[in-house]
């Protein structure tokens, strides 16, 4: 007989830990190998953790609703599976470690020169704060987020963040609701907990970096002909409905090539120049929030393959049922304000990505041509495109070039390409 330590599982770049929605086994219970034992959640996206091996629930470490980093121990499993009894036994000490800090008796806090500061830190979050010379005393003002307050990693790098920029007290310090007055009939809707997470990520990015919009017009007209044209052949063909999402992304990968530089992220004084590119789409749900499935490895697919890919994971992402993989990793994002018969926006960035891309809608205008006879006024199809980008690393004419390749790409498209 051997003990399993289930672990919180690494659900895609990034993410450090997940919200316990419910647990479908008891302590007591008997479970299955690949039978699922719980649900959880991350920022964006709900999945099911199976058991990897049979046997009885012993323990249950976390309860409904507590955040858990990865890594952490969620359940013990009483199991007879010799054959992996190499891994039932192995002993994660380093991730389950806990020490104590004690404040420094010369510290000039005075109040609290003589009390001991205890804090339950994992091997991660004790690294970070060496290497930024956090102190024992910023430590314990820290109010942790994860399981029993612990101090969580996103916890450390956030105050990290706060303290590099030097905030107005009175901004800090406001509270919202002194200046909400209801009145008779007013209807007062709580946030779920993905509006929560949207709410929070809007606003991080918006004190994070700092936005600027550049704004073009394309004429899509001959890229519309082309589209009538094929298809209703591109669908009996290849069984797929071809809308102008994947056609964006072909022109976004292609412009992304020539401005490298606008794929990628910051960490700190650094840029990272992404190597894949990731593109991620922004589909609304039915229930009115937001999520951003991401094409892997854009750069490498047809206009075949990014209409699979789009209808495939729009489709899923509507219906719940994407993996956490599929929502992380995003190195550009695209959404799409055309769809909602919007002309223009100004999008926020979605970190740690550098840029975001709107598309409004396709409308008929009257425009002035250039021909060999004079100027003429004809009936084209024009949209707007919105690039919001991060000052601190694209500048205006980078922005603007790169904003203008897109839709010189879109402008040029090859019409002679059949299906």
């Amino acid at each position: 007989m051997s003990i399993y330590k289930l672990l919180m599982p690494q659900m895609g770049e990034g993410v450090i830990e997940a919200t316990i929605i419910s647990w479908l086994k008891n302590e007591g219970d008997n479970i299955s190998e690949d039978e699922t034992i719980l649900e959880v959640a991350t920022d964006k996206v709900d999945t099911e953790i199976q058991s990897p091996v049979s046997g009885t629930v012993q323990k249950i470490n976390f309860s409904k609703d507590e955040i858990v980093p990865v890594g952490q121990v969620l359940a013990l499993i009483e199991t007879d599976d010799i054959a992996q009894n190499e891994t039932i036994i192995e002993v994660i000490e380093e991730e389950n470690a806990t020490i104590e800090i004690e404040q420094d008796s010369s510290s000039p806090t005075p109040d609290l020169s003589t009390k001991t500061i205890k804090k339950q830190l994992t091997p991660l979050v004790r690294n970070i704060a060496k290497k930024e010379n956090i102190t024992a005393v910023e430590l314990d003002k820290i109010q942790g987020t994860g399981a029993n307050q612990k101090i969580t990693k996103r916890d450390l790098l956030k105050y990290i963040e706060d303290r590099k920029v030097e905030k107005p007290k009175q901004a800090i310090s406001v509270d919202n609701s002194k200046y909400i007055f209801s009145t008779a009939g007013d209807e007062i809707q709580k946030m779920d907990r993905m509006r929560k997470l949207i709410a929070q990520h809007m606003v991080d990015s918006k004190r994070i970096a700092p936005h600027v919009t550049s704004v073009v017009e394309t004429d899509m007209t001959n890229l519309v002909k082309w589209r009538n044209r094929i298809k209703t052949s591109f669908q009996a063909k290849h069984n797929q409905k071809i809308t102008y999402t994947p056609i964006f992304i072909d022109a976004v990968v292609k412009a992304l090539k020539d401005f490298p530089l606008v794929n990628s992220s910051v960490d700190g004084d650094s840029i990272i120049v992404r190597k894949p590119i990731n593109i991620g789409i922004a589909t609304a749900l039915p229930n009115g929030n937001l999520i951003v499935p991401v094409i892997k490895n854009a750069d490498l697919l047809n206009l075949e393959g990014l209409t699979k890919s789009v209808n495939d994971l729009i489709g899923r992402a509507r219906e719940n049922k994407l993996k956490p993989d599929e929502i992380q990793g995003g190195t550009f994002t695209i959404t799409n304000l055309g769809s909602m018969g919007n002309i223009i926006g100004t999008p926020i960035i979605n970190q740690p990505q550098v840029a975001i891309l709107a598309v409004g809608l396709i409308e008929k205008k009257p425009a002035v041509l250039e021909t060999e006879f004079g100027d003429v006024i004809a009936i084209r199809n024009k949209m707007y495109l919105s690039l919001s980008y991060d000052h601190r690393v694209v500048d205006g004419f980078l922005g603007g070039s790169f904003l203008k390749r897109i839709s010189d790409y879109l402008e040029n498209f090859d019409t002679n390409l059949n299906f």
